[in-house]
Order: C-alpha cells, then sequence, then structure tokens
C-alpha cells in the first residue's frame, strides 16, 4: 500500500508539473513529432433487421481468431422508439495482451451502410462481462473490439467477437452483410513511439487507466499543438483524478467521473489534432507540388530560352560564315579597284559622320521642342484647374456648387420658384444675375440647364414643370447677355432623384434646377458623364 501511494504520489507531482509545462508521460521521447498516416481496414458483419415490437430475439458471439475461445449470447427485444441489447460474454482475456495501448473492450453495432456506432464499454469481470444498452437502429451487426479506452469513434481491427445468427433468431431472413472499416493497429500510437505498460492497481478502478491511456494517445497524436485548449483542460481534469487517486480512502464514484471526462475529452482533442495534421500535410504537399511544378516550369522554360539563343546563334554564325565568303570573293574580284574603293569609302564615311551629326542636332532640336510643348501643356491644365477652382468658389459662394465629372453644377433649389409654377422669385434673379456676370468674363464657358422635380404628380406633369423652369432659367440667363450658343436646356422630369421621395426633406431635394457648367478653358466637355438616377 505503501508503495501504491508513493508512485501516486509521484504521478501527482508529474500532473502538477504538466500543467504549466505538460511533459510526455510514460511515452519515450522521439527525436521528432510523428507521423500519423491513419489506416483503415475492412471487414464484413453479419447485420440483421430486427422486426418492431415483435418480442425478444437471440444472437449469439463468436470469437475470433484473435480470441477463438471468447463466446457470448444476446437478447435483442425491439421496443417502441428504440431496441434493447442485453448481453453476457465469456472467455474474455484482458485487453493488454494486443499492446500496451489497449485496455478494455467496446461492442459496436454496424448498420448495412457500413456506419459503426460505439454502443458501450464491456468491462471485465475475471473473464466475464455483462452490458445492457439501447439503440436507435433497426438494422445492424454487433461486433466486439479491443480500445485503448471506451470513449473511442471507430472500431479498431482488434476484433475479438462478431453476432452470429442462431436459427431462431428472428429477423434472420433479412440477414445481409455490411461491411465496415476498421482502425489498423498502430493506429493510435505511431512506429517509434515506446508506449509504456500501465501497472494496474486493484484498489483503482479501470477508468482511471483508461483516462491515462486517452491522454497519452491525445499527447501523440499532437493534441498539445494542434487542440491546445481541450488538452489543457484534459491535463487539468487528470490533475483532479490523479488527486483523487491519492486519497487514502478513494471517491470512487467521482473518480470515474472525472476519468471518463478525461476520456471524452482526450478522444476529442485527439481527433481535432489528426483532423488539422491531416489537414496540414495536404496543405503541405500541396505547396511543394507546386513549388515542384512551378520549377518543372521554370527549367523548361530556361531550357527553351537556351535553345532558342541557341538557334539564333548558330544562324548567326551562319550568316556571318557567308558574309565572309561573299566578301573575301569581292576583295578578290575587285583587287585592282582598292585604291579607289578606299577613297570611296572615306568619303562615305565623312559623309555618313556628317549625317550622323545633322541627326543628332535634329533629334536635340526635336527634344526640346517636345519639352516646351509639355511644359506649354502643364501649364494650360494648371491654369484650367485654377479657373476651375476660382470659378467653383465664385459659384459656391452664390448658390451650392458641386464639382463633378461633368462640370461645375450650380444647384437651385425648390424655393427660388414659385411653388407649383416656372416663375422665378426675385432671389433666384438676383443669384442668376450674379452668376451670368461670372459667366459672361469666360465666353468659352458652356451651361446645361436641367430641371428636376419630385415625384409627386403625374409623369406628364412633372415633366413639362421640369422643362418650363428650366426655359424660365434659360430666358433670364440669356436676357442677362449670354450668347444663346453657349446656353442648353433640358428637363429630367422625375427621372433623376437625388434623395428618396418617400420624405418631406428627400422631394425637397428633387425639386431644383442644376446648371452644368463645363468648357475646355475648365477641362470638362459637356455632356462627358451621366448622373446616375437615384430610386423614386
Amino acid at each position: 500500500m505503501k508503495t501504491l501511494r508513493l508512485l501516486l504520489s509521484l504521478s501527482f507531482v508529474a500532473l502538477t508539473a504538466l500543467a504549466q509545462d505538460p511533459p510526455k508521460p510514460d511515452v519515450v521521447p522521439m527525436d521528432q513529432t510523428p507521423t500519423f498516416r491513419v489506416n483503415v481496414v475492412s471487414r464484413t458483419a453479419r447485420a440483421v433487421a430486427y422486426h418492431h415490437r415483435s418480442g425478444a430475439t437471440k444472437v449469439d458471439f463468436k470469437g475470433t481468431e484473435l480470441m477463438p475461445k471468447a463466446s457470448g449470447e444476446a437478447k435483442v427485444e425491439a421496443k417502441q422508439g428504440y431496441i434493447e441489447i442485453e448481453v453476457e460474454f465469456d472467455e474474455l482475456e484482458r485487453a493488454t495482451k494486443f499492446g500496451n495501448e489497449y485496455l478494455t473492450y467496446v461492442m459496436w453495432a454496424i448498420t448495412p451502410e457500413g456506419r459503426a456506432v460505439n454502443l458501450g464499454e464491456v468491462l471485465l469481470n475475471g473473464n466475464r462481462a455483462k452490458l445492457n444498452v439501447t439503440t436507435e437502429l433497426q438494422t445492424f451487426g454487433m461486433i466486439v473490439t479491443a480500445e485503448p479506452y471506451y470513449a473511442v469513434r471507430q472500431p479498431s481491427n482488434l476484433v475479438v467477437l462478431e453476432n452470429v445468427i442462431r436459427d431462431d433468431t428472428r429477423g434472420a431472413t433479412q440477414v445481409i452483410n455490411a461491411k465496415y472499416d476498421l482502425l489498423e493497429r498502430g493506429g493510435y500510437v505511431p512506429t517509434g513511439a515506446n508506449f509504456q505498460p500501465v501497472v494496474f492497481n486493484a484498489a483503482l478502478p479501470l477508468e482511471f487507466y483508461e483516462a491515462r491511456n486517452a491522454l497519452r494517445i491525445a499527447q501523440l497524436a499532437g493534441a498539445e499543438q494542434y487542440a491546445g485548449p481541450s488538452y489543457q483542460k484534459v491535463v487539468a481534469s487528470m490533475k483532479t483524478a490523479e488527486e483523487y487517486a491519492l486519497r487514502k480512502t478513494v471517491p470512487v464514484k467521482p473518480l470515474i467521473t472525472v476519468s471518463r471526462e478525461v476520456v471524452q475529452t482526450a478522444e476529442d482533442a485527439r481527433e481535432i489534432a489528426l483532423r488539422r495534421r491531416e489537414q496540414e500535410r495536404i496543405e503541405n504537399e500541396r505547396l511543394a507540388a507546386a513549388a515542384r511544378e512551378e520549377e518543372a516550369r521554370r527549367r523548361a522554360e530556361d531550357e527553351e530560352r537556351r535553345r532558342t539563343l541557341a538557334e539564333q546563334q548558330s544562324q548567326e554564325d551562319a550568316r556571318r560564315r557567308a558574309e565572309a565568303e561573299a566578301e573575301r570573293q569581292r576583295a578578290q574580284a575587285q583587287s585592282a579597284e582598292d585604291a579607289r574603293r578606299a577613297a570611296e569609302a572615306e568619303a562615305a564615311r565623312q559623309a555618313a559622320l556628317l549625317q550622323q551629326q545633322q541627326s543628332q542636332m535634329e533629334a536635340e532640336r526635336n527634344r526640346a521642342a517636345a519639352e516646351a510643348a509639355e511644359r506649354e501643356r502643364l501649364r494650360a491644365e494648371r491654369e484650367k484647374e485654377e479657373l476651375r477652382a476660382r470659378l467653383l468658389n465664385q459659384l459656391n459662394a452664390i448658390l451650392e456648387t458641386r464639382d463633378t465629372a461633368r462640370g461645375l453644377i450650380v444647384n437651385m433649389s425648390d424655393v427660388l420658384f414659385d411653388t407649383g409654377r416656372f416663375t422665378l422669385r426675385p432671389l433666384a434673379r438676383e443669384k442668376l444675375a450674379k452668376i451670368s456676370g461670372i459667366v459672361l468674363a469666360y465666353p468659352e464657358l458652356r451651361l446645361e440647364i436641367e430641371g428636376h422635380t419630385d415625384s409627386v404628380g403625374s409623369d406628364a406633369y412633372n415633366q413639362k414643370l421640369s422643362e418650363r423652369r428650366a426655359r424660365s432659367v434659360y430666358d433670364y440667363l440669356k436676357a442677362q447677355g449670354l450668347p444663346e450658343a453657349s446656353l442648353t436646356t433640358r428637363g429630367y422630369g422625375e427621372s433623376q432623384p437625388v434623395a428618396d421621395n418617400k420624405t418631406a426633406k428627400g422631394r425637397q431635394a428633387n425639386r431644383r434646377v442644376e446648371l452644368v457648367v463645363s468648357g475646355e478653358i475648365i477641362g470638362t466637355r459637356i455632356g462627358n458623364s451621366q448622373v446616375t438616377p437615384q430610386p423614386k
């Protein structure tokens, strides 16, 4: 007993340190984190379609080649909404015979489609075991596998028992061969990891050792790195379980409860870690493949460039050889004229030199002219921008004016007209007189007068009113001396609102006349862009 308490005390100290910097308990460290590649194998089970509420029927269990002496008998009864299963097993050996990580057995239901459902843990009493469970499945086969703990989600390939259909099994006429997948041995402990065996003590429940097993397996799966929050929760819960186990009088029920919580959370952390590691592996492989493809493409392009350059060089060498041969033949044929040719060549050289000098002088003149033209263009653009800004300030001091791609848009609100009419009020005439005085100073400017209304009234009425209001402004500006050629007018009715016509404020904003001031002198041609209509 003193030896047991010493071992548990050492475990407790180790787990206390684990909460700050978790080590790898009971696992010999590896040079690097193991790579998990989960392999599955397939197996076939006999599934039975149990008749709904037809009374109890029996199914036998027979040991596989892994445990041929094992046997069992199950009573299966279909009730309303679920099926109840009572099963007894005999001649079961300890699961640790299959490896240090295997501590218990789990019974599974296998559907005809191959889905495995964890029905519950088979706890040994000596070499016997009993299990009472329920399932919502209607058609299924049953197997028992060795597992590291009860909360696994996929059966291992250590199938020790399979159901056997009896002659008196009800529903046996609908026997189905269900193919299902099993986790291959080594799926929990990677190759290269030294998984130390569990030292059992009868004073502590099996669930406590399953919890230790689950923590170690989750750690080997990389849960500390890939599922940190869940892993830390497992460590904290395992610490509580160790504290229970160290007590002089062990509280069995709380210890089992915490231990099962550790197992469940550790299995979740293990699955999260495996899934994320697989995603990481796939992404790394994808990146590596892309890098290989890019390298291959680059090498192919380099090779193609080298080949092309080689071909070009070969052609150039051939051309030069042909030219050299032709030159040699010409030299031989015209040896008598060498002196004349030399004189002609010198004269041609002098002429070429003169032509080169003239060309350089002409290029310099062209460059200077281009620079001067560019300076003039920039000056003109600057003047246009300055004039545009000046006009914007001048117009904005009279009426609200905004700068747009179409030009400077002066907004005359509805209050400058008599209600529902197109007659200009005195204030409107006063403001238009000031605007005309500004525009008259720049004959190149153009004004497009646009009338707009809200959506109150018919389309025809609003169209006519917008046209008349625009025309009233046109007539007044023309009377102020603005040339007719610089003025255009157009009514848009209610087709181009700038605000929501559902509110009084929005309708007032939509009742307006806009003067679009444009022209080359300020860098804008009239009609360059269109106004985007707002919803009515």
